[in-house]
């Protein structure tokens, strides 16, 4: 089960805004995370067109596709990660995500 209410951290707030997005705290992550992905997607097809009319040329078509992957970085984060960081919980705590990494009291 979701939670009622989505709480985006203001660092994915921020990067979302970038791409002219903000969504409220009814928008479930993965419609997000989606619409996201689809620009990317444009972006990165668009740029290949360009390489193809050759308006970029061969050296330099690898640093657009990796200025391209930067500036969509909260692609980095699975869907399941969204839903985590942006749950009623907040983000997932080391312990959380490896128990065998918490800290152990020592004698």
């Amino acid at each position: 089960m979701h939670p009622a209410a989505w709480i985006y951290p203001p660092e994915l707030i921020a990067a979302l805004a970038a791409h002219g997005l903000a969504p409220t705290s009814e928008t479930p992550p993965v419609f997000v995370r989606d619409a996201v992905n689809d620009l990317y997607r444009y972006e990165l097809r668009e740029a290949r067109d360009r390489h193809k009319r050759g308006q970029i040329a061969k050296p330099d078509y690898l640093d657009v596709v990796i200025a391209l992957r930067k500036k969509y970085w909260v692609l980095t984060l699975s869907a399941v990660a969204w839903e985590r960081i942006c749950g009623n919980e907040g983000p997932p705590t080391v312990e959380a995500e490896h128990p065998s990494r918490s800290r152990r009291k020592r004698p």
